[in-house]
């Protein structure tokens, strides 16, 4: 078993936010790396996931974003309030994309249509066109972030920074329904500077698949790093499943999706994201290269669907009993938050919710650090455990 020493924000939380994912962004498949209109990004074929995944028992849907194709996340999210009940909505917000305080007040319109349901994954990338150093992405991240804090917490916005200068804008109107700060913050990114932004602002740490014992040492090292600001972090793991009643049949199911995929279309489909030459990006194509013959780098972490896709780059493929098996060894590890996939994704969803989700005990993160409000909206905050 890999131990890990981290401190985490939800040490007596037995339960685990299991979240599936919406493809905004044009890659649901049938067959990786081969296009059927049946499984195009459109808001039919999405909001059918998504309700899915709703009506399954999943509590939370990230739905990504993406310049270069598929749907606004914003908006997406905005129409799928009233077809769902219980799901939170896990938007995904490319930092500079829209000017601070005008993202502020359309994530605080967004958290009370949904009634507290939204959280906001937090993204860091260049603008398109454009090619901007790792550093400069993350001081406007950082400034975004914080502009966001003081919109959403004070009566007025006044920041000087280098990407930012704002004074004396009035907030008023744009308080969250999540009046504990606004929405939970999901990151991801492996950088100092990722890792630092993370540290100081963000509440839950994502990673992508990687062997137990790398996971292990990236939460150490976020952990350290949130020490220092007096903070603790929950950790969470994006990462693709191939679940079937046997491990023979997952494997084969694993291998059939890949049937049609030839190496240069997965050349071309890596390279075309704006992630492409991360630094995560390049751990996941490591891994790849170490893995054995059949595309696993270790028990039931499968890599080979990374051949087909920037990202996330691995699955967890096995019986219901291995996948369950693993999913414990990471929540032991202080994992409390999955964000799970699989192709094609309304399929999946049922499969996996039927024969992992239903196994498991699950909760919503903001309900659990208490983020519903108590009082009106012009009222003091409320209190809750965001440390």
């Amino acid at each position: 078993m890999t131990n890990t020493t981290v401190e985490i924000q939800s040490p007596d939380l037995q339960q685990a936010e299991i979240s599936w994912f919406a493809p905004l962004c044009n890659e649901d498949f049938r067959y990786l790396g081969q296009h059927d209109d049946a499984y195009r990004s459109s808001w039919e074929n999405t909001s059918a996931i998504v309700k899915a995944a709703d009506e399954a028992g999943f509590r939370n849907i990230l739905c990504p974003s993406s310049y270069q194709a598929g749907q606004d996340t914003l908006t997406f999210a905005s129409a799928m309030a009233p077809l769902t009940n219980n799901i939170n909505l896990l938007a995904a917000i490319r930092c500079g994309e829209v000017h601070p305080p005008m993202l502020a007040r359309t994530v605080a319109t967004l958290d009370h249509i949904l009634k507290g349901r939204l959280t906001l994954n937090i993204i860091s990338s260049d603008m398109p066109g454009l090619q901007e150093s790792s550093e400069y992405r993350y001081q406007r991240s950082k400034e975004v972030v914080e502009i966001l804090r003081q919109a959403w917490t004070q009566e007025e916005i006044n920041y000087q920074g280098q990407c930012y200068q704002l004074s004396g804008l009035t907030t008023r109107p744009v308080k969250p329904y999540q009046q504990n700060g606004g929405p939970l913050l999901y990151f991801g990114g492996y950088s100092p500077a990722a890792v630092a932004l993370c540290a100081e602002f963000c509440d839950v740490y994502l990673m992508w698949p990687e062997n137990e014992e790398n996971l292990a040492e990236r939460m150490k090292a976020v952990a350290n790093k949130a020490a220092e600001h007096n903070r603790k972090l929950d950790y969470g793991l994006r990462v693709h499943m191939v679940v079937r009643d046997t491990e023979a049949e997952a494997k084969e199911y694993a291998n059939e999706i890949m049937a049609k995929l030839d190496e240069a279309k997965g050349e071309e489909i890596r390279n075309r994201s704006l992630d492409a030459k991360s630094l995560g990006v390049s751990f996941q194509a490591e891994q790849r290269k170490l893995a054995d013959d059949e595309g696993f780098s270790e028990p039931h972490l499968w890599t080979r669907i990374g051949e087909a896709r920037s990202g996330c780059g691995a699955a967890l493929v096995g019986s219901v009993d291995q996948v369950l098996s693993k999913i414990e060894r990471y929540q032991k590890m202080g994992m409390r938050s999955f964000i799970f996939s699989g192709y094609p994704h309304l399929d999946e969803c049922k499969i996996v919710g039927e024969k992992v989700l239903s196994q498991l005990q699950t909760c919503s993160l903001p309900e659990v650090y208490n983020r519903v409000p108590t009082s009106a909206p012009d009222t003091p905050l409320a209190a809750g455990k965001r440390l």
